[in-house]
């Protein structure tokens, strides 16, 4: 069997749950070929991979998304489109429900340059007929070159190769997602789709409250998101999502329910069974934050509710467990904000291997404004370490559990709730016996419901049943 793989802004070049899931399912199946599709960007010569690649994975194919003809001088016939070519691009551009296949398509049998396409009279024509419509309070030029940057990195995706394969595997929908329904609709091969966060929900809170779209525009944005997602949710065979509100949410989006399928997260938690505990005589209480320090992990409402409550109790250290590099701006805030608050105790460790340093940990926080089904939290319950988490994605079904009655192993709080965080972190600092207790229902919650070998035998009976299918047409 020979599988496409499909991840952004991921597996292999940066670290996180979604990568180290795409690890673990490669090396769960070494009797299946993988060629991993990965998008980024764009090229930077200093990325190196942050895994060691599994035998079994043939080619790694990479696009970039900023990284195409359209940003060089080269000159270029143009672009001339049919009528039904003009209706299918218009309809993407500006309507609700255009003809994906007649776009694919499009990509896939004409030599096309993305200069000369953005460039040229008839991507203008649609521009100028939605601007005089509905935009004629700002400069159309803005305008324009507005559109244009909204449409490169779709159509650099459009544009890309494609790889034949028995089965198509996007592990987002989003550029991915298009990317793996551009390639059913070529080859026929059927198309799963695997969701580890909410895609179109969070490009919407990103676009929100992003300082690079202007006011005007992030609706445009947005609603580009969301066709997008219905393009993928519409060649999908199968859509995979981590929880039940997570499904329902697909199937508000416009998934067809008959398509859907609820597939946890998993941990190995035997790995975790001889790990390194705290040494002997540290008295202190530690705080474990195992994320990817950016923006949507919200670390600066963590430092500040780590401060507030270390101001009451000085024994508290926490631990940020995780990679600096992929918002260095952001991180480098975070380091400043440490300095300028004057907040002792804080050890920013950077990328590290998490069994090494969990067990060391009394208990673990995650403040995040937007999750899937963390995986960090179920670590730490392999660990039998309790989490305060905020109340997004299906953090609280981990912690509160939705199919036992093993208790609660931790606290949920608000997002950006930093004086109900700090109350949290107060309660479990100074109750040793509701930390054992809240690790051990932790422990028993994932061993029962996210064991990692039987998810990845999920995926794999998935992926039989997928392309015994197609063989029997």
């Amino acid at each position: 069997m020979k599988v496409c793989l499909i991840v952004e802004g991921a597996y292999p070049y940066v670290t996180g749950g979604v990568s180290s899931w795409v690890q673990g399912l490669m090396l769960s199946m070494p009797d299946v070929e993988f060629v991993v599709q990965t998008i980024a960007a764009s090229p930077d010569e200093r990325q190196q991979f942050k895994y060691k690649i599994p035998s079994n994975v043939s080619e790694i194919q990479e696009v970039y998304l900023l990284d195409d003809d359209y940003v060089d001088n080269r000159t270029q016939k143009k672009v001339s489109l049919t009528g039904e070519e003009y209706d299918a691009f218009e309809n993407l551009l500006f309507e609700s429900s255009p003809d994906w296949s007649v776009i694919i398509r499009f990509f896939a049998e004409k030599d096309v340059s993305l200069n000369a396409l953005l460039s040229g009279k008839d991507f203008f024509k649609m521009s100028l007929d939605y601007y005089n419509a509905n935009f004629r309070r700002v400069v159309f030029s803005d305008f324009l070159w507005t559109m244009r940057s909204l449409y490169l990195p779709l159509f650099t995706i459009l544009k890309s190769r494609t790889e034949r394969a028995d089965l198509y595997h996007s592990v987002s929908s989003g550029y991915a997602g298009i990317w793996g329904s551009m390639q059913k609709c070529l080859h026929g091969a059927p198309f799963l789709m695997s969701e580890h966060g909410l895609y179109t929900r969070e490009r919407e809170e990103e676009i929100i409250k992003a300082d690079w779209v202007s006011g005007i525009y992030k609706d445009i944005w947005i609603d580009q998101f969301k066709k997008i997602g219905e393009c993928c949710y519409e060649y999908a065979d199968r859509v995979v999502s981590l929880f039940d509100d997570a499904r329902a949410f697909q199937i508000e989006l416009g998934c067809a329910k008959e398509k859907t399928v609820v597939i946890p997260n998993g941990v190995d938690y035997r790995k975790y069974e001889d790990i390194p505990g705290k040494e002997a005589g540290d008295r202190g209480i530690n705080i474990g934050a195992v994320l990817r320090v950016t923006p949507i992990k919200d670390v600066k409402t963590m430092l500040s509710a780590f401060a507030l409550a270390r101001n009451k109790n000085p024994k508290l250290k926490l631990w940020i467990m995780g990679s600096m590099e992929e918002a260095k701006e952001y991180a480098q805030e975070c380091r400043d904000m440490v300095r300028d608050m004057e907040i002792e105790n804080v050890v920013f460790t950077g990328t590290i291997d998490v069994k090494e340093y969990i067990g060391k940990m009394d208990f673990l926080i995650l403040t995040s404004i937007s999750e899937g089904q963390p995986l960090s939290i179920l670590e730490g319950f392999a660990a039998k370490r309790p989490c305060i988490a905020t109340n997004v994605g299906n953090s609280r079904g981990l912690i509160e559990g939705e199919r036992d009655d093993y208790g609660h192993a931790g606290y949920i709080v608000p997002v950006m709730g930093v004086s109900e965080i700090a109350r949290a972190i107060l309660r479990l600092a100074e109750n040793e016996t509701e930390r054992r207790k809240m690790g051990e229902a932790g422990y028993r919650r994932v061993r029962a419901y996210y064991d990692e070998e039987e998810v990845f035998g999920k995926y794999r009976s998935l992926y039989e049943e997928m392309t015994k299918s197609r063989e029997g047409r």
